[in-house]
């Protein structure tokens, strides 16, 4: 029942026009999805995660993206991977649960209208999460959603 309230399609970040990569969030995670250049090896790409920061590119040139997170992640946890011509990317969110309007700081936002779908999403794989005997993937917020981390005494760790 989980994957009913995955997330139904990911995010395009553009600058210029052009689109710079797609992402998508979970409770627990930020995924960022990097179309890759043609004809190069893939040992010679690089993607460095700081709490706060991130950087990638190939090896020799000027970064891609060297950017500030929107918010802090678990290094520990947060890795990156190649695939299909794909550089795919997953933070870890430190603060589970905490709706990300972008993954890049002051880039790209989400208008209101969309980060409001993905705060109620949320909410619901929090219900989901934590009440795994039921099916909300048809539930619906009636007015503002409240924010997932911290309604109802806020997520549960275990």
């Amino acid at each position: 029942m989980a994957e009913k309230l995955a997330p139904e399609k990911r995010h395009i970040f553009l600058h210029n026009g052009q689109k710079v990569f797609e992402w998508d969030q979970t409770l627990d995670e930020v995924n960022i999805y990097i179309n890759l250049p043609p004809n190069v090896h893939s040992k010679l790409f690089y993607c460095t995660i700081q709490s706060k920061h991130i950087e990638l590119g190939i090896k020799g040139n000027p970064p891609f993206l060297n950017h500030d997170l929107t918010s802090p992640v678990k290094t520990d946890s947060s890795f990156w991977t190649l695939e299909d011509d794909i550089m795919h990317i997953t933070l870890n969110k430190r603060d589970k649960g905490q709706t990300w309007p972008s993954p890049i700081l002051g880039q790209g936002q989400l208008d209101a209208y969309s980060t409001d779908l993905e705060q109620k999403r949320l909410m619901l794989q929090r219900f989901q999460e934590e009440n795994p005997g039921f099916d909300f993937s048809q539930a619906q917020f009636s007015g503002n959603c409240p924010d997932p981390r911290t309604f109802m005494g806020g997520i549960r760790s275990d």
